[in-house]
């Protein structure tokens, strides 16, 4: 019955999770296309432009813009990640919460990006600017995020492992041995 109950609480957490990241994420993506034209740019602060900017682009790749034309290959890539982490998640221990986390945020990125390939024809709504350098949108910096923490969680996890000093057992102590008739 535990083990039931532990499924159901894992399972509440991550499609949660996973809904109010795909929330927002749609939130976001429906405010850029209403309020700016395809092409077009908002700056909502001078000072701010170098680093964020908000320019409303469509893209058919990857995050970051790479691979366009890549739809239904990225299509088929976030359905079998989102199958896999669903299928993975209550495996993960309880106590993981970076690991969790990581998922969670995987997964609301993923689908948020996959319900625009649905509904816009492969394509994804872009609109945030970083550093002039790539346009991305909520929930590709959901999974990117996602997989930062995936990756410093599995880090900090492998080096606690690691200096936990071995819990060597110490040999018995053997009546008939030479070093015992000593004492």
């Amino acid at each position: 019955m535990q083990n039931r109950k532990n499924t159901l609480f894992n399972y509440l957490f991550l499609f949660s999770g996973a809904a109010l990241v795909v929330a927002l994420d749609q939130w976001t993506k429906a405010l850029a296309r209403q309020n700016i034209p395809l092409g077009g740019s908002w700056t909502p602060l001078p000072w701010l432009a170098p680093l964020v900017n908000f320019v409303h682009q469509t893209n058919s790749g990857a995050a970051f813009g790479m691979f366009q034309g890549g739809s239904l290959l990225f299509t088929v890539l976030a359905v079998i990640i989102s199958l896999g982490i669903i299928y993975f998640f209550p495996k993960l221990a309880q106590s993981s919460w970076g690991l969790r986390v990581a998922l969670t945020m995987q997964l609301g990125g993923a689908l948020g990006n996959l319900v625009d390939r649905i509904l816009f024809n492969g394509h994804v709504t872009d609109f945030i600017t970083l550093l002039s350098f790539t346009i991305i949108n909520l929930a590709d910096a959901f999974v990117t995020l996602g997989t930062a923490i995936l990756i410093l969680t599995i880090l900090i996890e492998d080096h606690r492992k690691a200096s936990q000093p071995a819990l060597a057992a110490a040999p018995a102590s053997d009546p008939d041995s030479p070093a015992s008739s000593l004492s």
